[in-house]
């Protein structure tokens, strides 16, 4: 049996305290099984796997149908597996046979307090939304806690260059081991690095504004805007200036519209909302 603190087993004697009165302070989920039961050990790795998730939402109690007969039979089991979620000292669900997880989950989330998602977690739904700013937080605190875990430091890096911090995300980056340094998330950050020392020379974003609505047709301008708008973080403006270069003029001094579009999907990574649909469009543009 699985060394977690949420799961134990139960015996007749034990079921009273174990269940029926345990229920009244979390839920009690009870999976009646036996040695012999295929279906029951394909169900038992998904159950442990919920109440480790569910991190003590609730309780799975094992019942060992080949040494519990008696207990079994008065609680009315006609068949293994069969899945009993107690609750308030009340039978609240049940189930026989194998479910898959989404279904078990979708019962539990009916009784039990959903858990709160851990803080990497947390970091992966900001990173997978393009939402540096609500990460940024959540990677100095797993940083300070962890400072040799080289995934979070980069991350971190990642969320300092998008905050204008670059002094400091390049400190990180330079106390990384070499082994890292081919990460695409590294790769990514030089991109932006490369990003912010272009637009120095550049003519401000007004007056590129003003010669664009003067003449649509200035690639130049509307190129060099392209380039302020990723310094900005306006990656989805930047990307359809590039793509309207690459619309008019497909090898506009010689293709700098495109080699800067896949620049900016190395600064975005593959897990931002925008990479793929962007990608896709470049696809259809030049295929």
């Amino acid at each position: 049996m699985s060394e977690s603190p949420y799961i134990q087993e139960v015996t007749t004697d034990t079921f009273r305290d174990a269940v029926m009165e345990a229920s009244f302070r979390q839920p009690v989920l009870v999976d009646f099984w036996a040695d012999w039961c295929e279906p029951c050990k394909q169900l038992q790795p998904v159950l442990e796997k919920l109440v480790n998730e569910y991190q003590g939402g609730f309780i799975l109690a094992k019942v060992n149908c080949d040494e519990e007969q008696a207990l079994a039979a008065q609680i009315g089991v006609r068949s293994l597996p069969t899945v009993m979620l107690v609750k308030g000292g009340q039978l609240v669900d049940q189930f026989s046979g194998v479910l898959p997880e989404g279904e078990i989950r979708k019962r539990l989330d009916a009784h039990v307090p959903k858990p709160e998602a851990s803080p990497k977690e947390q970091v992966k739904a900001c990173l997978e939304q393009g939402d540096f700013a609500a990460a940024l937080p959540l990677l100095e605190r797993l940083h300070a806690a962890s400072p040799e875990d080289g995934d979070t430091a980069i991350d971190l890096a990642r969320a300092l260059f998008h905050s204008g911090d670059t002094q400091r995300a390049q400190a990180l980056l330079a106390a990384l081991p070499e082994s890292v340094r081919n990460d695409a998330r590294v790769k990514g950050m030089e991109a932006q690095r490369a990003f912010a020392e272009r637009v120095q020379t550049l003519p401000d974003v007004d007056d590129l504004e003003s010669r664009l609505a003067a003449d649509a047709s200035d690639n130049e301008a509307r190129y060099q805007l392209a380039l302020h708008r990723v310094v900005r973080g306006e990656y989805d403006t930047a990307m359809n200036h590039l793509l309207h270069i690459l619309r008019t003029a497909r090898d506009w001094n010689d293709g700098q519209a495109r080699a800067t579009l896949l620049e900016v999907f190395n600064l975005l990574g593959p897990e931002h909302p925008l990479a793929r649909p962007y990608r896709q469009k470049l696809f259809q543009l030049m295929y």
